[in-house]
């Protein structure tokens, strides 16, 4: 399974320098995001009043906050809760969305009237009111926030893998199969989804800053996470009341935030262009 999936990233991001750009900027990023809150002398929240408000330095590479917390330190603890949210409501999504779209694209008539109807009454309300909801009756926190992200963010994963299946299950190879004798569930699982896996993968990469923005938002108005845990959202909420004596304080997590959503949408947007240029050569 590892050896297909790492197939199918190297066949559409290979061989582009914007991936490539994409790729090395991510890593670093998550190495960041994994290594800093190990190995830094400084705690995310260990309070220091006598050092509230200090620019950076050599101490302290972000300078530190209104508590006098290292802000370097708890800016890429805050990546890593980031990082967290967005890959794990991109996976659960994705394998929704990847169930429910083959199922009502393969299965039609029927089956796909009802999943697709039930999809738009989950899509008519906004996404954002779902993760509101959920976290004020279980409480702000990872899971409420991973949960709410998950209750319509498959809908378009859905819709994508409906629409190539459907394309699909009416080619050659299908058709030779289903001659054969070949179980649906086999065809669909060893010869639909494979042929589609392009754009699942680019779905699920977009998935990831999505909910990643997503969460810097709520927790921005105040209803994501909550301290003392931190995320890149909270960090920049926090921040908002020294902007304009310390503009320092948000415009670090700021810049963080930025590079990562870039860098996702870089190897996205290649791997688009990647599956786009396939297609036209078949055609």
């Amino acid at each position: 399974m590892r050896r297909r999936i790492g197939h199918q990233l190297k066949k559409y991001i290979g061989g582009s320098r914007m991936a490539a750009a994409g790729c090395i900027i991510l890593g670093i990023w998550i190495l960041l995001a994994v290594a800093v809150p190990m190995f830094w002398p400084w705690s995310y929240s260990e309070q220091n009043a006598q050092i509230r408000n200090q620019a950076s330095s050599l101490l302290h590479w972000f300078g530190t906050d209104r508590f006098g917390r290292d802000l370097f330190a708890r800016v890429w603890y805050g990546a890593g809760i980031s990082l967290v949210i967005g890959i794990a409501s991109a996976l659960i999504n994705g394998c929704i969305g990847v169930l429910c779209g083959a199922a009502a694209g393969y299965a039609g008539k029927w089956a796909d009237m009802i999943l697709m109807r039930i999809a738009d009454i989950i899509s008519s309300i906004p996404s954002m009111l779902y993760v509101i909801l959920l976290t004020l009756v279980m409480g702000a926190g990872v899971q409420s926030i991973v949960l709410g992200l998950c209750i319509s963010g498959w809908i378009d994963m859905a819709r994508i893998v409906r629409s190539e299946i459907r394309r699909l299950r009416n080619t050659d190879y299908a058709h030779a199969a289903r001659m054969e004798g070949t179980a649906p569930m086999r065809i669909l699982v060893r010869h639909l989804l494979p042929n589609a896996a392009g754009p699942i993968l680019v779905n699920l990469i977009f998935l990831i800053p999505q909910a990643v923005f997503t969460e810097a938002f709520l927790s921005f108005l105040g209803v994501g996470i909550q301290a003392p845990a931190a995320s890149l959202g909270t960090i920049i909420q926090e921040a908002r009341s020294q902007m304009m004596l310390y503009p320092s304080q948000m415009v670090y997590p700021l810049v963080v935030l930025c590079v990562m959503i870039l860098a996702l949408n870089m190897i996205g947007t290649a791997a688009e262009d990647r599956i786009g240029d396939r297609r036209e050569k078949t055609e």
